[in-house]
């Protein structure tokens, strides 16, 4: 007869010894295992797993990591994946960007949803993830794969498949996908994950779906399964053959620019970066994802680049004959929807791990890590550098815009109401150089990009991939929780806050302290901006009682913001002043609580502006003149457009 009894720990001739946990139960075992390694540094890969528990999940991972804690409780240790409680599932996937981003991609959180809505509510974190490639581990509840209660509640029912569920809408917004239908195929899944989760080519959100009669099955694992298991993340070195090109390439330019992303920050290539620079005397302009690359007053540094860029790169772009992007993916802010290299003889040089980076504004393709690309370039180009009168017109350009900086921080009469512009400078000012700005979607975001001196190269960031808004705050909590040693400046307008306010109730939970400044001017100040250009006349884009006319158009709604932060467990500062800011961002920074600064602007008053454009289609047939004024100047820009077509290499 043969026994049926569990193989707890057994042990048969030549058979590896079993481990009998639940799906949940070993989920939580080898996600604690896993780690990271990269130039001789070891870290362990999950921080933690957020959580929200429904019917789906709360028998499984809920179970494994209640036990979890337990365990660790009663031994006297930390669980082995400490579990937070979100309020939010698309949040909970925000923090868990917003910390792997802050540790250069070394280091996430798993995230478990509920079957339905509490699955699908992840989604827009997901794409999030993916567009701007941090890595996250999603864990959706699915359905039951026995289908012996079908159809159950909140399942998805097609009449054309019987196998498809709410899960799959993970599938195209997802690096990995995998579902896992019979406890066997747990290991081929999570390793499957862990490849794509760890690789800075393939990052993204890693998707395992586990359906929730699964989640509590029980099963004899093999031991190994659970060993500490160790990624090797690689630094791909570049051919010398084509170091040796793109060196010739930049030796023939005449008005060289490079473009930092933020590959270069997730690659620590910083400091290889400004001794590039240095030696080279190129100028270097940064995407939204590469503010920080170089210092803001670094000698070669010129700012921002792009539809929310400084005067400074901008002028320096519109002249370059040699471009070199550096872990940057080209996004139409950064090219300014491809009006920002007018040089009809620009050619490009572009460094990227990822190929399809690489290719792009049919550039030289060096597909590499960023850190030793500059490395072997700056050797190949040891005796090169740019002219003289390069150089100075370079650092005049950037004192410029500088000055243009100090004028718009600058408050005149503290009686007076404050606009963003002395919002962010104050904010700037007044905070440490090591403190950390996050901000996503609206106005802010832009106006951050030109004006922020980022003094860090951990300073400055902003989500601009998918420019989520409600972002902000679930964000934010993220990058703490990875930097609990700095402070972190939450930038956020009226609109984004009211899209996911609720995650202050998880800061105050967990003591995580953010400095969260509310700047209400009730309405959506970038949309409202960018409506009137396109000739749309702000419709749609205050917060106003619709009127007697039937419109939108009617008095200020009597929204109170503060009011609200209280109401969820933050301390709340009420300011009017630039002397009141003040004293609130020093008691905010004394302070070792959640603190929310709420403080009025005018949303008419607008940041410098960038001499540069961005795409966004304007109507082709409208009898407003307000429409029709905007489609000219529309047409006029698309005749600068460029499809950066020139092979580079040739």
């Amino acid at each position: 007869m043969v026994s049926t009894a569990p193989m707890s720990q057994s042990k048969t001739e030549n058979a590896e010894p079993m481990v009998h946990l639940t799906v949940s139960q070993a989920i939580v075992r080898f996600l604690a295992n896993q780690y990271v390694e990269r130039d001789g540094v070891r870290t362990k890969f999950f921080a933690g797993c957020f959580g929200i528990f429904g019917h789906g999940n709360v028998a499984g991972l809920g179970q494994a990591l209640l036990q979890a804690e337990i365990d660790a409780v009663e031994a006297g240790t930390e669980p082995e994946l400490p579990y937070v409680l979100g309020r939010n599932e698309q949040a909970m996937v925000h923090s868990a960007v917003g910390f792997a981003r802050q540790k250069d991609r070394l280091q996430t959180w798993a995230v478990s949803a509920s079957v339905g809505p509490g699955s699908t509510n992840m989604l827009t974190g997901a794409a999030l993830a993916t567009i701007n490639r941090l890595p996250v581990l999603l864990l959706p509840a699915d359905t039951f794969a026995t289908r012996a209660s079908s159809p159950v509640l909140q399942e998805l029912e097609l009449p054309s498949s019987g196998d498809v569920t709410v899960n799959d809408a993970f599938k195209p917004l997802s690096r990995y996908f995998d579902r896992v239908w019979r406890a066997e195929q747990l290991p081929a899944a999570l390793l499957g994950a862990m490849r794509v989760l760890t690789d800075p080519v393939e990052t993204g959100a890693a998707t395992v779906a586990v359906p929730q009669d699964v989640q509590a099955e029980a099963h004899d694992w093999p031991e190994s399964f659970f060993a500490p298991r160790t990624w090797h993340v690689a630094r791909p070195l570049p051919e010398r053959s084509v170091v040796a090109r793109a060196a010739e390439i930049i030796r023939s330019a005449k008005a060289p620019l490079i473009v930092a992303g933020g590959g270069v920050i997730y690659s620590g290539a910083t400091e290889a970066l400004a001794s590039f620079a240095e030696k080279t005397g190129i100028p270097v302009g940064q995407s939204q994802a590469g503010k920080g690359s170089l210092v803001y007053d670094h000698p070669q540094s010129v700012g921002a680049i792009g539809s929310t860029g400084t005067t400074a790169a901008n002028a320096l772009a519109t002249e370059a004959d040699v471009v070199i992007g550096i872990g940057t993916r080209y996004s139409d802010f950064t090219s300014a929807s491809r009006t920002a290299f007018s040089n009809p003889d620009v050619r490009f040089v572009n460094i990227n791990v990822a190929s399809i980076d690489s290719v792009k504004q049919g550039g030289l393709s060096v597909v590499a890590d960023a850190r030793e690309a500059l490395e072997a370039l700056t050797g190949a180009l040891a005796d090169h550098e740019v002219s003289a009168e390069y150089r100075a017109r370079a650092t005049e350009l950037a004192a410029e815009w500088d000055r243009t900086v100090a004028s718009v921080y600058a408050v005149d009469d503290d009686n007076l109401g404050m606009n963003q512009n002395q919002v962010i400078g104050l904010t700037n000012s007044l905070s440490d150089p090591r403190d950390i700005v996050v901000c996503a979607a609206g106005s802010m975001p832009g106006d951050l990009h030109k004006l922020w001196r980022t003094r860090d190269a951990k300073g400055y960031h902003v989500e601009y991939g998918f420019s989520c808004m409600g972002y902000e705050v679930a964000g934010g909590i993220g990058v703490k929780m990875a930097a609990p040693d700095r402070d972190v400046f939450v930038m956020v307008g009226d609109g984004s806050y009211l899209m996911m306010a609720t995650e202050l109730v998880t800061a105050v939970q967990e003591g995580v302290k953010v400095i969260l400044v509310l700047v209400q001017n009730h309405g959506f100040a970038s949309i409202g901006s960018l409506s009137e250009s396109l000739g749309s006349q702000r419709f749609g884009t205050a917060y106003r009682y619709r009127s007697e006319s039937g419109r939108l158009d009617g008095g200020v709604l009597p929204v109170d913001l503060a009011a609200n932060a209280q109401s969820l467990g933050a301390d709340v500062i009420r300011v009017n002043t630039a002397g009141e800011f003040a004293d609130a961002v020093k008691v905010a920074k004394a302070a070792d609580r959640c603190t929310v600064i709420h403080v009025e602007t005018d949303p008419l008053i607008a940041a410098p502006d960038s001499e540069s454009w961005w795409d966004v289609p304007v109507s082709a047939t409208s009898t407003l003149e307000s429409t029709q004024t905007a489609y000219e100047t529309y047409e006029a820009w698309k005749k600068v457009q460029r499809p950066y077509l020139r092979p580079s290499a040739d």
